[in-house]
């Protein structure tokens, strides 16, 4: 099954050369689950041509705001309408759960409590997982008729679920404990409290569940090429009630 990944942003100069890009953080997350990749650098313009060109779409994390005046903001909320309108599997990981609210009708706002970072554990129906985060934008209002499907302290909204046709989570699966560390010597001084990236550091070492939400994530996008081949409706309710366990 081939998913184009829709990049958003781009790994800090400073870093790139070590640890890779956006897109090639998400191929090591999903590495072996039958899955192949296309990527299309968004932010610079480039689309695809049509939301069948690829099996489902995966949107990457950025540094912009959902909210903010950029090019590729609006043709990539149109082309999420669109996806969801064709029944194509769309993911969204921070940036791009965010985008998807907002394409949706939903709300995102530089949240007032400040930044979460570092390993944070999410409660996804009574599952505890944790997950790397970098964020102080959160989607502070659903839209209509998306599932709230996760939480933690500090982010109501933490993964959504449209339809069984949209999935998407605040934190990063993708972000290994370098690359957040990486992070915080790069873009963290004076952005992110010094007291908030000490204790991010101090839970460097304490292990994620990020292979877990790799598989949720693969799961999601192959029941659809089940559910497409053999028409059977009982392949997404099972879909769907993987992201909620």
């Amino acid at each position: 099954m081939q998913i184009g990944i829709l990049q958003t942003g781009a790994s800090p100069d400073a870093l790139r050369a070590d640890h890779g890009d956006y897109p090639d953080f998400f191929e090591t997350l999903l590495a072996g689950r039958g899955l192949t990749f296309r990527t299309y650098h968004v932010e610079a313009m480039e689309f695809p041509a049509d939301v069948h060109d690829c099996d489902g779409w995966l949107i990457t994390g950025s540094r912009h705001g959902a909210y903010e005046d950029h090019p590729f903001i609006p043709p990539l909320e149109e082309f999420v309408r669109k996806s969801y309108g064709a029944k194509v599997p769309v993911v969204g990981i921070c940036f791009g759960h965010q985008i998807i609210a907002q394409a949706m009708g939903g709300t995102v706002e530089k949240f007032d409590g400040g930044w979460s970072i570092g390993a944070t554990e999410y409660d996804f129906g009574g599952e505890k997982l944790r997950l790397n985060a970098w964020h102080r934008d959160q989607v502070t209002r659903v839209p209509e008729g998306a599932e709230v499907v996760a939480s933690s302290e500090f982010c109501e909204n933490a993964a959504l679920l449209y339809d069984d046709l949209m999935f998407s989570v605040q934190p990063h699966p993708e972000f290994r404990p370098e690359f957040v560390e990486g992070l915080m010597r790069t873009r963290g001084p004076g952005l992110v409290p010094d007291q908030l990236m000490a204790e991010a550091r101090d839970r460097l070492t304490e292990p994620l569940d990020d292979q877990t939400m790799a598989g949720r994530i693969a799961s999601f996008f192959l029941t659809h090429q089940t559910t497409k081949t053999t028409d059977k409706t009982t392949d997404k309710t099972t879909g769907a009630e993987k992201l909620r366990a």
